[in-house]
């Protein structure tokens, strides 16, 4: 099934594809973000059950909807998932969405694998975000214990507008959060 407010349901890039989450990854997607709990906005392990009542109840009421607030895909490499993520946190009339990406944890303990796919996911968020859907922006949020993360970010064109101060208690120290942001502007002169 493919979102409404999108033509078509691939996009492909270096190899990669994307397609709307697909409920055939949901299961290996909990397991990820069980195991990467500290670098995500998640309160305790998710469950099976939690996991198949969000995408019942959350992802595919969104995927008919001509503006959901949220746009999912599979993050795919010759077939298989190799991760997730995409726009969260959608406000249509201003154009913008959050950015999330999540890789597999095994692929993600890889330093060289993880810049080269996580860069390649925002080369197709950006093209899904300013050319399919019309954004004017993307942002993310990044608690600063993960520098390979920022520095992929930096490298693709975001720019850090703004730190919070020891906003998340993360094993029991307080760490700060880095907000970037991404233009449709420098998407345009970039392209």
């Amino acid at each position: 099934m493919k979102y409404a407010c999108l033509d078509t349901d691939v996009y492909c890039l270096d190899g990669y594809s994307i397609r709307s989450l697909r409920r055939q990854d949901m299961d290996s997607i909990r397991v990820w973000r069980n195991s990467q709990m500290e670098v995500l906005r998640q309160g305790r392990p998710l469950t099976e059950a939690d996991q198949a009542s969000y995408y019942e109840n959350a992802v595919l009421p969104s995927m008919v909807q001509e503006r959901p607030g949220m746009v999912l895909f599979s993050y795919l490499l010759d077939g298989s998932c190799i991760g997730y993520g995409g726009f969260t946190n959608i406000h249509w009339t201003s154009r913008r969405a959050e950015l999330s990406f999540l890789l597999d944890t095994f692929r993600g303990r890889d330093t060289a694998l993880y810049t080269r796919e996580f860069s390649v996911f925002l080369g197709l968020m950006k093209l899904v975000a300013f050319r399919a859907l019309g954004f004017n922006r993307l942002f993310t949020e990044t608690y600063d214990i993960r520098p390979c993360h920022v520095a992929v970010l930096e490298d693709s064109g975001f720019r850090l507008e703004g730190r919070m101060l020891q906003h998340e208690l993360i094993d029991g120290a307080y760490v700060d959060s880095l907000i970037h942001g991404y233009l449709k502007e420098y998407y345009d002169t970039e392209g």
